[in-house]
């Protein structure tokens, strides 16, 4: 008889349990949705990643040095102007502690380049940027491409993507880099491009299109932050690579100067 009772009594709390537990089980499912989905906000500054306590988010904006940014051009010029400076400066820039793997690939987004760079070039322009940065570490890592992507918002979804999409306006770019706090490695890294400032690329260190950004002077800064760099915001590095501020009608950050070359090689991995 009261065996009987007993196990009638253990089987209405196992059930009272299992209706009290269904909401928190639903919540933490939905919790974990939600943590893929994290988009940090664009402002700069480091953030903890909602469910993932040994990880952070570190948030890059490429400011736009002209104090009235331009507006695309109804007429494209379609000649660049050729025979512009390309110092040189030694000053040592500056890095975060973080760095990608030895070995890394990343996604396009061709549909979102602007017409004035054409889709088609996205491959060459982001080839050549990782270029200037990993031929100054030979054999150190292999960085490949993986297949093209739509995708145009930075979030924690294992695509590392390079797109052109929707910033503030002050804003040329934004990097949005996820770091192991212990390994120190990267494990996502987007950069979104403004679609809403003009654009060109000449292909060129020593040319550039008046009134517009050079994609590849743009991305090749950018991706020094994939590398482990930081921005350097002082006047002595006007003519780094890791200069903080983008202008138009430039492209010498195209390629490194000794200063970004020296601080590159100052990371512990490469």
């Amino acid at each position: 008889m009261y065996k009987k009772f007993f196990l009638v009594l253990l089987s209405l709390l196992a059930l009272v349990l299992t209706l009290s537990l269904r909401p928190v089980l639903a919540e933490n499912q939905n919790k974990n949705k939600d943590d893929e989905s994290f988009s940090p906000p664009e402002i700069e500054g480091t953030y903890d990643v909602p469910g993932h306590p040994n990880m952070k988010v570190r948030v890059f904006i490429y400011r736009i040095k002209e104090r009235g940014r331009p507006s695309p051009s109804p007429t494209p010029i379609t000649t660049p102007v050729c025979g512009l400076d390309d110092p040189n400066s030694s000053a040592p820039d500056g890095i975060t502690g973080y760095h990608l793997p030895t070995s890394w690939k990343y996604n396009l987004n061709p549909g979102s380049v602007p017409s004035s760079v054409g889709s088609s070039n996205l491959q060459a322009i982001a080839t050549s940027s990782f270029a200037s940065w990993t031929n100054e570490i030979p054999g150190t890592m292999t960085i490949t491409k993986r297949a093209d992507t739509d995708a145009n918002r930075a979030k924690f979804d294992r695509q590392n993507i390079i797109a052109w999409g929707r910033t503030s306006s002050s804003a040329l770019a934004v990097t949005y880099t996820w770091y192991n706090t212990y390994t120190k490695e990267f494990v996502d890294v987007d950069t979104i491009m403004n679609n809403s400032v003009p654009w060109s690329w000449s292909g060129s260190e020593t040319c550039a299109y008046p009134d517009s950004y050079d994609a590849q002077n743009i991305l090749t800064h950018e991706l020094g932050h994939w590398m482990g760099m930081d921005d350097m915001k002082t006047d002595e590095f006007v003519d780094n690579t890791m200069y903080g501020w983008g202008s138009t009608k430039e492209a010498k950050k195209d390629t490194l100067t000794k200063g970004d070359i020296a601080g590159l090689k100052t990371i512990p991995t490469y």
